[in-house]
């Protein structure tokens, strides 16, 4: 039987005031731990900023359509390659890329440009580690893949089983890959492609999901949650609250996990933001950004 465990506002946090511009509107957020820097993409922008941990040394990554990039979406970092989604958003002659960029440089690696009729929305990405790219389409039942060094972005999936699907995670010994869909998550065989689990409503409307010591995190609405998994990974057993937002925390969406800790930004003000436009409702109401770190204590009750 799932069971649910809430408990309350997060004590086990520290934040970080940040300089970058208040119009930012970020997205996707990666912490490369050799570094000890993060990079946050912009939906406002169509760039990429980084600074260190402790919010010092801020600088732009790439600028502004550099690479041909778009509002910034879902991040991660494998190696020395930093994944980069970007969509331009309009529902018609809407186009997507994926940029491939060294961490150290921010020189091209590669670029996948798409363009999906009638509309898609490549939302996160995930990274397996025989370096094959999964990605998420919020706005279909499809989720694709590209399978490195190839060319290519070819569908993966496509059932109304994991329809809308946006946060993706892999299993660590890269045998299952985990959907947060408009079903709830859905835990799918990459080899078979078959989709394991039943639908679930109680793991509905995350966005950013991560596959942590066999557990699932991720971001709702109301703060972070934690879902624990059985001992084959194909089933939620239990549900704990990590984090209960409060009104400071303004549209946090995706994060980052590093050595037991998670990073994401806690005002990202997406209310304050209107994405058909690419304009600031009310630029008088934008707040500094802060970064979020909580660490994370592996406890199931």
């Amino acid at each position: 039987m799932l069971s649910i465990s809430l408990m309350g506002s997060c004590t086990q946090s520290d934040t970080v005031n940040l300089t970058f511009e208040k119009d930012l509107i970020p997205e996707g957020i990666a912490v490369d731990a050799k570094s000890g820097r993060f990079y946050l993409s912009s939906l406002r922008k169509n760039k990429i900023v980084t600074a260190n941990i402790d919010g010092s040394n801020p600088s732009d990554f790439i600028g502004s359509g550099q690479y041909d990039y778009l509002s910034g979406f879902g991040m991660t970092i494998k190696g020395d390659t930093l994944y980069a989604l970007g969509n331009s958003l309009q529902k018609q002659n809407n186009s997507s890329v994926l940029l491939l960029l060294n961490i150290k440089s921010g020189q091209l690696i590669a670029r996948y440009k798409a363009n999906i009729p009638p509309y898609a929305y490549l939302n996160d990405l995930a990274v397996s580690k025989n370096n094959e790219i999964f990605i998420t389409d919020s706005e279909s039942d499809k989720i694709y893949h590209i399978q490195r060094p190839g060319k290519k972005l070819e569908v993966f999936l496509d059932t109304f089983e994991v329809e809308h699907s946006n946060g993706i995670a892999i299993s660590d010994d890269n045998t299952k890959l985990y959907l947060a869909s408009a079903r709830g998550i859905r835990v799918v065989d990459i080899k078979t492609r078959k989709v394991l689990n039943q639908p679930n409503k109680a793991s509905s409307g995350i966005d950013g999901m991560k596959f942590y010591k066999n557990s699932l995190i991720g971001i709702v609405d109301k703060g972070v949650m934690r879902y624990f998994l059985n001992e084959n990974g194909t089933e939620i057993t239990t549900i704990k609250e990590l984090i209960r937002f409060d009104d400071t925390y303004k549209s946090p969406t995706t994060f980052d996990i590093i050595d037991d800790t998670i990073y994401f930004i806690k005002n990202v003000q997406l209310d304050n933001f209107n994405d058909s436009t690419n304009v600031v409702i009310d630029p008088d109401k934008l707040e500094s950004l802060v970064l979020m770190k909580y660490q994370i204590k592996n406890k199931i009750k």
